[in-house]
C-alpha cells in the first residue's frame, strides 16, 4: 500500500464513504449528510492541511490528513476514514502509521489525534497503531474550547505541548 497526496479527483470517492449522518459526525465533525465532494476537496485549500490517500491494488482504501502547526512545532492527524469495503482488515492502522511517518518526516515530534468520544472503532485503531492517551489535565484543557470532550491521543515519548 502507498500513501499518496490527495487530489481533487479523490474527493467524490472519499465523500461517499460515510453511510449516515452519524458516520459523518464521527469522521469529520460535520452535521451535514451527505458530505459533498466539494467539501472534501475544499479542505486542501488550507495550507496547514495536508491530505493523503492510501492506495492498494489500484484502489483508494483510506483518506487522512496531517495538520501542521509550525508555530507550535506540532502536527495533528485528522479526518481519517477507511473505505467501507476495506474496514476490519488493518487498513486503518496502516494509514495512521503512514500519516505519522509523514508528520515525523516533516520534523514534527509532537503528533496528536483527537477522537470523538463515541467512536470506539477509531479509538481501537489508533491505539493499535501505537497512540496513547494524553495526560487527563491536558485533555481537559484542550477540550475546554471543543464542541465535544474529545479523547486526545499522542505517540509515546512525545514532549508535553499544546495542540
Amino acid at each position: 500500500m502507498d500513501l499518496l497526496p490527495f487530489s481533487a479527483e479523490h474527493a467524490a470517492t472519499v465523500a461517499a464513504w460515510p453511510a449516515s449522518s452519524r458516520e459523518v459526525l464521527l469522521w469529520c465533525g460535520h452535521r451535514e449528510f451527505p458530505v459533498t465532494g466539494e467539501t472534501v476537496a475544499g479542505w486542501r485549500e488550507d495550507p496547514e492541511v495536508h491530505g493523503h490517500v492510501l492506495v492498494g491494488d489500484g484502489a483508494v482504501l483510506g483518506y487522512g490528513e496531517v495538520w501542521t502547526d509550525a508555530e507550535e512545532d506540532e502536527a495533528e492527524l485528522a479526518r481519517i476514514v477507511v473505505a467501507p469495503e476495506a474496514r476490519g482488515r488493518g487498513v486503518g492502522r496502516v494509514l495512521v502509521r503512514a500519516l505519522l511517518d509523514r508528520a515525523l518526516g516533516a520534523g514534527f515530534d509532537d503528533v496528536f489525534l483527537r477522537v470523538h468520544p463515541d467512536n470506539a472503532v477509531a479509538l481501537r485503531c489508533y491505539e493499535g497503531a501505537g497512540f496513547v492517551p494524553v495526560d487527563p489535565d491536558e485533555a481537559a484543557e484542550w477540550n475546554a474550547v471543543q464542541p465535544v470532550p474529545y479523547v486526545w491521543l499522542t505517540r509515546p515519548g512525545r514532549v508535553t505541548g499544546t495542540p
